[in-house]
C-alpha cells in the first residue's frame, strides 16, 4: 500500500498515421494511442508493442506513467484509462492514456488486495465470500497507491465482514465507495442436501395430473364397462 514516488517510464513517438492506415502500423509492431486531459491538447501517440505491453503488465488504472514522447522537453504524468484488445488473440490494439496534473485531484478505481488469514476459514468452519474488488476514490495523484489491503485476521466468526468503512485508508485520499459496501464475508458452510432413503417410496403416477386416469386406462374400462352393459 506504498505511495508512488515515480511513475512508471513509458517511451512514445507522436503519430501521424490515422484512420485504416493504423493497421500497417500495427504490422508493423506499434499499438496506437491518445494521451488526453484537462487544459490539454490531445496527442496522438504510438508505442512500441513489446514495451508497452510490458508496462500494462506492470501498472493498474491507479497506477501513475511516466510518458516520455520524442522530442518534448519534459515527460507527462498520465493513468491507464481504457485498454482494447483482440478479442481473439489478446494484443493490444489501442490505448487510451489520460494526462494528469500533479496538482489537481483525480478520482481512480484503486485495486483492494488481501493479506492475511481468517482462522475460521483456516479451520474449514466458513467460506470467504468476495464482495467488491477495487474501490473509488478521489486524491490528488501522488497520494494514488497501488492498492488498498484487506485484512482477513480479523475475520473471527461466521458473518463477520469487512465493510469499505472498515479499510485502513491512507492520508490524503478521499473514499467514494458507499461505506456500507461488503468487501468480503464468512458465510457458513453451505448444508449438504440429505435425500432420505428407505422401503417407502412414494408410487409415481403416470404423466397427468396427480389422481388423473391415464387415457389409454380410460379407454380400457369404458369399453368393459359397456361389455357389462349388454
Amino acid at each position: 500500500m506504498a505511495q508512488q514516488e515515480q511513475g512508471v517510464q513509458l517511451a512514445a513517438d507522436e503519430r501521424t498515421v490515422t484512420g485504416k492506415q493504423v493497421k500497417e502500423l500495427r504490422r508493423e509492431g506499434f499499438v496506437p494511442g491518445v494521451l488526453y486531459g484537462r487544459e490539454f491538447d490531445s496527442l496522438s501517440l504510438q508505442f512500441d508493442e513489446r514495451v508497452l505491453s510490458r508496462v500494462l503488465s506492470q501498472v493498474g488504472g491507479s497506477q501513475l506513467i511516466s510518458v516520455n514522447v520524442e522530442g518534448k522537453k519534459a515527460p507527462e504524468m498520465a493513468l491507464v484509462r481504457e485498454v482494447q484488445r483482440d478479442p481473439i488473440r489478446g494484443t493490444v490494439l489501442h490505448v487510451d492514456l489520460y494526462r494528469v496534473l500533479m496538482t489537481e485531484r483525480l478520482t481512480a478505481e484503486v485495486p483492494l488486495a488481501v493479506v492475511g488469514e481468517s482462522p475460521i476459514i483456516t479451520k474449514n468452519e466458513g467460506i470467504l465470500l468476495h464482495g467488491l474488488s477495487s474501490i473509488e476514490v478521489e486524491c490528488l495523484p501522488g497520494d494514488l497507491v497501488d492498492s488498498i489491503e484487506v485484512d482477513l485476521s480479523t475475520l473471527l466468526q461466521v458473518d463477520d465482514a469487512i465493510m469499505v468503512a472498515d479499510l485502513a485508508i491512507p492520508a490524503g485520499i478521499d473514499v467514494l465507495t458507499d461505506p456500507e459496501e461488503t468487501v468480503v464475508r464468512v458465510a457458513p458452510l453451505a448444508e449438504e442436501e440429505v435425500i432420505p432413503i428407505g422401503p417407502e417410496v412414494e408410487e409415481i403416477l403416470p404423466e397427468g395430473e396427480e389422481g388423473e386416469i391415464p387415457e389409454e386406462e380410460a379407454e380400457e374400462a369404458a369399453a368393459e364397462e359397456e361389455a357389462g352393459e349388454e
